[in-house]
């Protein structure tokens, strides 16, 4: 196929010291989403971006490849994503690689599959699409949404405030799990979609943040769930 799976796993983490190899429900948390790419069988290479040994090390010996380490440039608290993913394009054209197709799937995502990437990968290439990204539903409509002002509760859509839930637009949010792109597209507008993404549904019982140790907690409570209902 002509793709690369990106995996965007820098050493440092404040909220959750280690958090890329911390163990989750006994292995390190990012071997998830290297299993999960290789599982895919769409890659001809996965491979991790990091600047970390110890993550090199991990990665490697979960079937990853680390070809070359992450530059300080992207390894600080400011580099986006999209530094981070050009940056790693540009060092395989350096090495005389290139590929049609990329996935970048975060490391504190063990919700990702290799069919959600497989069906992402569909979408992308049936759509000629830019980018394919997994989101999820809104539990609560959230133009009915509240904000504290002045000590008091009020409606930041008031023309909102008694619609029925079911009369309103469903809305969406990013999972933060993984993206598809066409390489080609997506370096022409250094990341910033001018078309947008298209998207696959995922259930809420696969998606959460995993920001503090209550998330990591729930978030293996529900990847329990996951694995038990299939």
């Amino acid at each position: 196929m002509n793709a690369v799976a990106i995996i965007t796993a820098r050493g440092g983490s404040k909220r959750i010291p280690g958090k890329n190899k911390k163990d989750f429900l006994g292995k390190p948390i990012i071997c998830y989403s290297i299993e999960a790419a290789l599982a895919s069988g769409l890659f001809d290479e996965v491979m991790v971006s990091t600047d970390d040994e110890e993550i090199a090390q991990i990665a490697e010996k979960a079937g990853a490849s680390v070809p070359f380490m992450r530059s300080e440039k992207t390894a600080n608290d400011y580099a986006t994503t999209d530094d981070v993913l050009l940056e790693v394009l540009e060092e395989y054209e350096k090495r005389g690689k290139t590929f049609i197709y990329m996935a970048c799937i975060y490391p504190t995502a063990p919700f990702v599959t290799a069919r959600k990437l497989q069906d992402a990968m569909q979408v992308l290439k049936e759509n000629q699409a830019d980018g394919v990204m997994p989101v999820v539903r809104f539990s609560f409509p959230p133009q009915r949404g509240m904000a504290i002002r002045n000590g008091r509760l009020d409606y930041c859509y008031p023309e909102n405030a008694m619609k029925r839930s079911q009369d309103l637009e469903p809305m969406y949010h990013d999972c933060g799990q993984f993206y598809v792109y066409d390489v080609e597209k997506y370096r022409a507008c250094r990341g910033d979609l001018p078309d947008g993404y298209f998207p696959i549904e995922v259930p809420e019982t696969e998606v959460q943040d995993i920001d503090n140790l209550s998330d990591w907690k729930l978030a293996e409570i529900k990847y329990e769930m996951m694995e038990k209902s299939k």
